[in-house]
């Protein structure tokens, strides 16, 4: 009985440290590249406005929350299937430039380093569309 009690104890204390070591979810701010030369400049025209944000969160709720979660904590439904999971844009938006945010959302993760399921949105969504869901995130997510 002691015995298992000790398998079962180190076999949980692996297993935490396993899931620990896997990250998934993202890249933080240390190890985050920066964004190619064609997006390095771009800031954010329509920061803080309260109709991109109201615009951008249309954007968000049809193209995004099914995986990012409706709180952009990277829980929603569909992200659950997917591996890498998807990331908290909570932390993105803190940590993140806007130059930064723009070419994710553009780009996608199908590249190095991330090599994620995140599709690219360039030519499906407009600058003005990726900017409102930016704006909206940075409203909301913080």
């Amino acid at each position: 009985m002691k015995r298992s009690f000790f398998v079962l104890a180190a076999v949980l204390v692996l297993s935490a440290v396993l899931l620990s070591a896997c990250g998934g979810g993202g890249d933080s701010a240390s190890t985050r590249p920066e964004p190619p030369s064609t997006y390095a400049s771009l800031t954010n025209p329509v920061a803080g406005k309260a109709e991109a944000a109201d615009a951008g969160k249309t954007v968000y709720e049809t193209n995004c929350s099914s995986c990012h979660g409706a709180t952009g904590k990277g829980d929603g439904p569909a992200g659950a299937a997917l591996d890498p999971k998807p990331g908290d844009l909570g932390k993105a938006v803190v940590e993140a430039s806007d130059a930064y945010l723009f070419w994710r959302i553009s780009d996608g993760g199908g590249m190095d380093p991330f090599n994620s399921s995140m599709p690219a949105w360039k030519g499906i969504l407009s600058e003005t569309d990726i900017w409102n869901v930016i704006t909206y995130m940075q409203a909301n997510f913080k």
